[in-house]
């Protein structure tokens, strides 16, 4: 016991008397965090400065503040917003036969492309001023959604101006002359955007852009004046083929010193009408069968005058950063649109489909393995929808939350792949017969772009989310970096020496409270609730201490490795994304009412999350280098070992018994999903209804079958018809049976071509 005591003595006079804590502790800790310390590019630090931490911020903290998680804003349309979904998005949704679009004319109609631009389509994120709709984020991404659940490529046509390109560089970065000249053109539909970034060379990777811009001397407009002599190649730029005007990204150089003394500005972004001499667009790509605008844009030697620059003379050099803040826009509103209209659809039509659909005499939403994957379905879709709801929230507070976009981004279009996946699975045969009548293919088709763009999927796993998140997300992290970067050695250790003590105790107590909650099972932690989710709470708060820890050892452990251990630090990024979409479906569960209907969704979705997280540290210990850290972090975290499971049956069961009953709940769950009467989607919903209101006939009618009353061999419309012979039924008891019958037929039919029509 003394010596325990002792001990506590020489760590307390260490840590507390500030000069011996500098020579034995913060000097030594300093040299090493320099050496460790790893290099970061040019547009990696601007990635990493650009953007803001929000939620994420306290999901690293290890501690996070639920009630401020509840008092973020609830995200809701305004009044004018609403109209607009009522009136001119019901009326482009009539207008669009995706079938006609897609596999024949390979592009949206004449009429269709104007009702865009004039009723302002193209302009929801420009100001009123400039004669844009002004809508929120919230607004944007629900628009785009409801028009993916009737056409892909309308929707892809729709968004690509409102996220980025022109219009939100202009907004962001543009000089006012800029804005004048481009904003009410492109507001009013005379313009159509299209921003270039990704070359045969470079995709992800911006910083390795061979485009190059040299400023130079050239005549324009019969003067000679300073300008940029532009080379570049671009492909699968969406818009392209049809633009009128070009956002192009390229490296900007200064050889001759005729704007000063640096060399090489960096990554700049201009702005080129495509009718400029030079400029070449119009080829197009043809994207898994998808008919939206895409193609290449190539330019040689090509003048433009430098007030072209976005953002003028000062914009030069300053592309990247304005590219990482406003690609957090679409990851956080364009692309999370796609994906929950693929939850919203799949989720509707499949249950439709489940029901309707019989083997055996039975619908298949009864048998256990289609109700496994119809239940994954419904709770994605929740998960979905509840993501989607969060982030674009966020961007609606006037942040860029690149981390959470990014998480929203991967984790949302895999999700989406998954729920399509499932819907395929159900819908079987009925799901690969291209036609009219399949609401399904396309979507499934497009899928894989979605997972392409705005980063790469694997891409965005492995270096964005924990890459970015665990240094700017970090409370200390990054401020420490700045100060091994000071060149004042003597005042950078000042700095550096506050932050360690500080760090070290952030570290301490995530471990002490870590351990304390995986040995009493989160009993103690806290919860701003109480009943069914309050133990989500606890367990994701604790969750969060895990996380805040482990990586402040694998930092330590690691250093500058940690940024080549792409799948130890992906694993880390999986912890934070699933405690952000976990967060994400309780704030929804919360803003809505605790609707009790949405709590077998709420457990599913959250269940499912805590089960990823378990999966990610298991996967992160298992593969960790040093064995002793190892052993001891999975002690820590996990003391009574990891327990997290996937949702229950039970769970599952209940969610397919909400999702096949008609109602509020299912229209709540998939309220976004356009159902066409005159297309696949409503012929069918309508024999889902109609078999829903005689599932009681029905039934009765298989049960005279089996006790001999009717043939038992006989078929539906037989035993129907034998059945009002014996007077069993009545003719409009008959008749309604036999409406449902046909309905059914039609819905589970698929089309068919003549010979040689294809």
């Amino acid at each position: 016991m003394s010596v325990f005591i002792l001990l506590l003595v020489v760590v307390i006079v260490i840590f507390a008397v500030k000069d011996i804590r500098l020579n034995l502790v913060s000097r030594p800790t300093f040299k090493m965090f320099k050496k460790v310390l790893p290099p970061l590019s040019q547009t990696e630090r601007e990635a990493m400065e650009a953007g803001d931490v929000w939620w994420d911020g306290e999901l690293f903290s290890g501690n996070p503040d639920w009630q401020l998680l509840h008092s973020y804003p609830k995200p809701e349309l305004s009044e004018k917003e609403r109209a607009f979904l009522d009136n001119e998005v019901e009326t482009l949704l009539a207008m669009l036969d995706d079938y006609q679009i897609v596999q024949k004319d390979k592009d949206l109609p004449k009429e269709v492309w104007d009702y865009l631009k004039t009723q302002g389509f193209f302009a929801m994120i420009i100001p009123e001023k400039f004669g844009g709709r002004q809508f929120s984020a919230v607004a944007n991404s629900t628009i785009v959604a409801k028009i993916a659940t009737k056409s892909l490529t309308a929707a892809v046509t729709v968004m690509v101006p409102n996220s980025l390109g022109p219009g939100e560089l202009l907004l962001h970065y543009g000089t006012k002359e800029q804005q004048q000249r481009w904003l009410p053109s492109l507001a009013n539909g005379q313009d159509v955007p299209c921003f270039a970034l990704t070359g045969p060379e470079a995709g992800s990777d911006a910083g390795s852009i061979p485009d190059s811009g040299v400023v130079c001397k050239g005549e324009f407009e019969g003067k000679e004046v300073l300008g940029l002599r532009l080379n570049w190649s671009k492909r699968y730029i969406t818009l392209a083929p049809v633009a009128t005007v070009l956002g192009l990204a390229f490296k900007m150089y200064d050889p001759d010193g005729l704007l000063g003394k640096q060399k090489e500005l960096g990554i700049t972004c201009a702005l080129i009408p495509t009718d400029h001499p030079g400029v070449e667009t119009g080829e197009r790509h043809f994207p898994l069968n998808m008919a939206f605008m895409n193609g290449t844009t190539y330019g040689k030697d090509v003048f433009i005058p430098l007030d072209w620059i976005i953002g003028g003379q000062q914009g030069a050099g300053r592309g990247w950063r304005m590219l990482v803040e406003c690609l957090s826009a679409g990851r956080g509103i364009s692309l999370p649109a796609l994906s929950s209209a693929t939850g919203h659809l799949c989720a509707r039509m499949t249950s439709a489909y489940a029901t309707v659909r019989q083997q055996f005499g039975v619908s298949i939403g009864q048998f256990e393995g289609v109700q496994e994957a119809l239940a994954r379905i419904g709770g994605l879709t929740y998960s979905l929808e509840s993501c989607r709801l969060m982030t674009a929230g966020a961007i609606d507070l006037k942040l860029s939350p690149s981390v959470v976009t990014a998480i929203a981004k991967y984790h949302m279009t895999e999700m989406g792949r998954t729920v399509m996946n499932d819907a395929m699975d159900i819908h079987s045969g009925k799901g690969i017969q291209v036609g009219p009548n399949n609401y399904l293919a396309h979507g499934y088709m497009g899928i894989p772009v979605s997972i392409t763009v705005e980063g790469a999927n694997i891409l965005t796993r492995n270096l964005m989310i924990f890459g970015q998140g665990a240094t700017r997300c970090h409370p200390f992290v990054l401020k420490e970096m700045e100060a091994a970067a000071m060149e004042d050695d003597d005042l950078a250790l000042k700095e550096f020496d506050a932050l360690l003590l500080q760090h070290i105790i952030f570290a301490a107590t995530n471990a002490g409270m870590a351990f304390v909650h995986g040995l009493t099972r989160s009993y103690f932690a806290k919860s701003p609730v109480c009943g069914a989710t309050a133990r989500y709470y606890k367990q994701l708060g604790r969750m969060s201490r895990g996380l805040a820890f482990s990586t402040d050892v694998a930092m330590l452990v690691l250093g500058g490795e940690l940024k080549r251990k792409e799948m130890i630090s992906a694993r880390l990024g999986d912890v934070l994304s699933h405690l952000y979409l976990a967060s994400c479906v309780l704030k929804r569960f919360e803003d809505e009412g605790r609707q009790q209907a949405d709590l077998p969704f709420v457990k599913y979705a959250v269940e499912l999350s805590l089960f990823e997280i378990g999966q990610a540290f298991d996967g992160f210990f298992k593969n960790f280098s040093n064995p002793v850290v190892n052993f001891i972090l999975k002690r820590i975290v996990f003391p009574l070992g990891n327990h997290y499971q996937r949702p229950s049956d039970e769970i599952a069961q209940e969610i397919c018994e909400h999702m096949t009953q008609p109602g509020v709940f299912r229209n709540r769950l998939t309220h976004l999903c356009h159902v066409d009467e005159n297309a696949g989607t409503g012929v069918m919903e309508n024999a889902f209804i109609a078999m829903h209101d005689t599932s009681a006939a029905f039934k009765r009618l298989k049960k005279w079958q089996r006790e001999g009353t009717l043939n038992r061999n006989h078929d539906i419309e037989t035993a129907i018809n034998s059945a009002r012979k014996k007077q069993l039924i009545t003719d409009e008891q008959a008749e309604k049976l036999h409406g449902a019958n046909n309905l059914r037929k039609q819905a589970i039919a698929v089309d068919n071509y003549k010979a040689g029509e294809l």
